[in-house]
């Protein structure tokens, strides 16, 4: 017999609207498999199945309001489907709307303080073509036509890259203070379209969801952000002895024991010393807010490209926690399974290349962060003692930081102190 999937306690939040329908009739679902999104003025979610069976009837649609208690779809559950366990997690909170995934270059930015956004173009008249194309709901556009705002030129924050309310007022705000883009002689000229076919054969293949929001985040972050990085490199010759031993250790219970634990250990101990590092501008640009948590974000491939999901309060977990924590979510990550609160508020990312290769890179900062560091491969390097040259083991880091907010001087204070932390006592990472 078919039962009735209703609408959980989702906050305090009435009549949100169905923005996705993520199941057909007649599709099989699991447990926790996601069957639609809502979105309200402040934030976006999914709605799980309760159990597995089969969808036997939806009972809503796009643009449908609901509340708690309403109802999504007959559900004809499984004989042996279990049931989803009653923890936090099954019946999901609101959540702020997710932002870009993560990159190496700069990962989706944290809601809880808005990102100053790039002076827009400002619109002569509305391009229907590319106001049709934006991805917004009904009221906001009506909302954006009132003030004359051309969609198509606007950057979404809600989920998915949806454009709100708020993304039009900021919109506003900016050309209101900066003029628009032409203010500085910032225009920059659109991209020629070009037939590559005139000159052999091609093949045109559509960007994931991941990477086109991540463009977008990228090269906000890029021209609005004066970016300096600073070079550094660590022995972490001892290091790498402790970690072997620890790798050894830990193997029998499966937990990988990487550099990468290491270094959000040291990190932290790096926001600790240098609070600057650990804060972000407010919308305004005029406030710094310091953080007095250490939420360390970690960029992960996917194949759909790379998101940055964040280990929260790593100040307060051991060595071992962490690298257990950062193989759960790789996995989360791989399967799409991360929600949006695992990847946001985070204070500062790390992105490591070093199980790739290469020997630099210039990572672009993730706002609201003011630091991003920059990890590549480790090599063995002749090291002068003062007598000789030993062979040390050398960490190549690359700390991209925001110069509104950090200057020169603590920029090369804080490679340095890292580097101290990573050649010193490894047992007091742990």
């Amino acid at each position: 017999m078919a039962i009735a999937i209703l609408v959980p306690d989702i906050g305090d939040f009435d009549n949100v609207e169905v923005i996705e329908i993520l199941v057909a009739e007649g599709d099989t679902v699991q447990a926790e498999d996601s069957l639609i999104s809502v979105e309200s003025d402040k934030a976006a979610m999914e709605i799980p199945a309760p159990q597995g069976g089969v969808i036997t009837e939806l009972k809503v649609a796009i643009g449908d309001q609901v509340s708690e208690g309403s109802v999504i779809a007959m559900l004809e559950p499984a004989d042996d489907a279990p049931v989803a366990a009653p923890e936090a997690e099954s019946s999901p909170a609101p959540a702020p709307a997710p932002v870009a995934p993560a990159a190496p270059a700069a990962p989706q930015p944290a809601p809880q303080a808005a990102p100053r956004r790039a002076a827009p173009v400002v619109p002569t008249k509305i391009d229907e073509s590319s106001f049709a194309k934006a991805y917004a709901s009904p009221s906001v556009r009506k909302f954006a036509r009132e003030l004359g705002v051309n969609l198509g030129s606007v950057s979404g924050s809600g989920r998915k890259g949806r454009i709100t309310q708020e993304d039009v007022k900021a919109f506003v705000k900016n050309v209101m203070i900066h003029g628009g883009a032409t203010a500085g002689g910032l225009e920059v000229a659109p991209m020629p379209e070009i037939d590559f076919g005139k000159w052999g054969e091609v093949e045109s293949k559509k960007l994931t969801k991941i990477n086109k929001l991540t463009g977008k985040f990228l090269h906000r972050n890029w021209v609005t952000i004066p970016h300096v990085t600073q070079f550094d490199d660590a022995d972490i010759t001892a290091l790498e002895a402790f970690r072997k031993v620890m790798v050894a250790e830990y193997k029998a219970q499966g937990i990988r024991i990487t550099m990468l634990a290491f270094l959000v250990k040291a990190v932290v101990a790096g926001l600790k010393a240098f609070p600057r590092f650990n804060s972000s501008l407010d919308a305004s640009g005029e406030n710094l807010i310091y953080k007095k948590y250490y939420n360390i974000g970690i960029a992960v491939d996917t194949p759909d490209g790379l998101v940055v999901p964040v280990i929260r309060d790593a100040d307060k977990k051991s060595l071992v926690e962490i690298a257990t924590e950062m193989g759960e979510i790789s996995i989360k990550a791989r399967d799409k399974k991360l929600k949006p609160a695992d990847m946001q508020g985070g204070c500062l990312t790390i992105s490591s290349l070093g199980g790739i290769g290469g020997t630099k890179f210039t990572p672009i900062v993730n706002a609201p962060e003011v630091a991003i560091l920059g990890v590549s491969r480790s090599k063995m390097q002749p090291v002068w003692n003062g007598e000789g040259f030993d062979p040390r083991l050398m960490l190549p880091l690359a700390l991209s930081y925001d110069h509104r907010v950090i200057d020169g001087a603590d920029g090369a204070r804080f490679t340095t102190f890292l580097s101290s932390v990573l050649a010193g006592a490894a047992e007091e990472l742990l």
